[in-house]
């Protein structure tokens, strides 16, 4: 039986919290590793995009997207322990849409080959991020705050995403 106390307004539960906070762990890991195999800059159709010069080079990816997800998961786990019945619920679905909406991006850019579509799906994720954001923070103002950085970036990208389909329009 896990035992609870409370410290200001978080609930700690000392056994009874591993479970969920290991699915949010595993499920940002499978957003992590599958959009990881869905990424191909290799491919002769990314090789031949015209991309803006500011591009950040393709070894940063990999350790930026390794820090926001780490993030993201702790997040998610300080809501999980903060919250509970229906606005859980609720909270937990918007994680979720976000995750499902970060994955498709990458099929969408990188396996469909569609910047257009992927411009239009990053802006709908970053606006989750900003909700997510929003939802949050009164239950948790650091779990808010440590979206700040993902939000940031998912911006970049769209800027990045919206350019890449602006100089290939005629190609």
């Amino acid at each position: 039986m896990a035992t609870t106390r409370q410290v200001g307004r978080t609930r700690i539960e000392k056994h009874g919290d591993l479970l969920p906070a290991s699915v949010i762990v595993a499920a940002v890991i499978a957003i992590a590793v599958i959009g990881g195999f869905a990424t191909d800059t290799a491919s002769a159709w990314y090789l031949e995009l015209n991309r803006p010069a500011w591009q950040p080079p393709a070894w940063l990816f990999g350790p930026v997207w390794t820090v926001l997800y780490i993030l993201l998961a702790l997040s998610a786990i300080i809501i999980w322990r903060t919250t509970s019945g229906n606005e859980r619920t609720q909270l937990m679905w918007l994680y979720g849409t976000n995750g499902a909406l970060n994955l498709a991006w990458t099929f969408i850019f990188f396996q469909a080959h569609s910047p257009l579509w992927a411009g239009i799906e990053i802006a709908v994720l970053w606006l989750t991020i900003l909700v997510i954001m929003r939802r949050v923070w009164p239950h948790s103002r650091s779990a808010s705050l440590m979206l700040l950085p993902y939000l940031l970036w998912v911006g970049f990208a769209t800027v990045l995403t919206w350019t890449i389909v602006s100089l290939n329009l005629n190609s």
